[in-house]
């Protein structure tokens, strides 16, 4: 897959779309780069840190020329200040509610402590603004196998029973790739 990092930008200075676009979204320890450097056979495409909440900005990587996986900062605890954090969720909204090239959103969420009351709070919010999206669980590998299948069940009913597409996903195995690309693939010709 040819992947090139289009940039980084804010609401203010966001580039007409080119290509149909599908972002991503979680928490900001839920392994936002080390999913997109997964799904796209990368490395350091996306820069990972230990620290949360180091994406800061709406970065941009279009990948064939054919789509723009948008990776969005992260929501919830990080370290900075809370006017930063203000920033980040009005560029949040702004993007979602308004980019024409937007055609579905990945929320990511730590298949561990899935589903936080801020979780539950994206998925609504998500449903509630109509868009297409998938629930992705990462760190999957840090599950027992023994427990997945349980934690799944936990999970599903944990977001009231709602009929919410979710595939587990693992940056360190690469479980659930294939299937997250299926998923974009049926979303962009939708």
């Amino acid at each position: 897959m040819e992947v090139e990092f289009l940039g980084s930008f804010t609401r203010s200075n966001l580039p007409a779309g080119e290509y149909p676009e599908v972002c991503i979204i979680g928490r900001s320890n839920v392994g936002k780069s080390s999913f997109i450097n997964k799904l796209v056979g990368r490395r350091n495409l996306a820069r990972t840190s230990s620290t949360p909440g180091k994406t800061r900005t709406i970065n941009m990587y279009v990948c064939d020329r054919r789509l723009v996986l948008v990776d969005l900062p992260g929501f919830g605890y990080a370290g900075v200040p809370q006017a930063e954090r203000r920033r980040w969720a009005a560029d949040i909204e702004h993007y979602i509610r308004s980019r024409e090239t937007l055609q579905a959103v990945i929320l990511l969420g730590d298949m561990r402590h899935f589903p936080l009351a801020i979780d539950i709070d994206a998925v609504e919010w998500l449903e509630a603004l109509g868009k297409p999206f998938l629930l992705v669980l990462t760190k999957a590998d840090k599950v027992k196998a023994s427990g997945l299948a349980r934690r799944q069940a936990d999970i599903d009913g944990l977001i009231g029973g709602k009929a919410i597409e979710s595939i587990r996903f693992s940056a360190k195995t690469g479980l659930g790739k294939k299937e997250v690309w299926n998923w974009i693939m049926r979303s962009l010709n939708a």
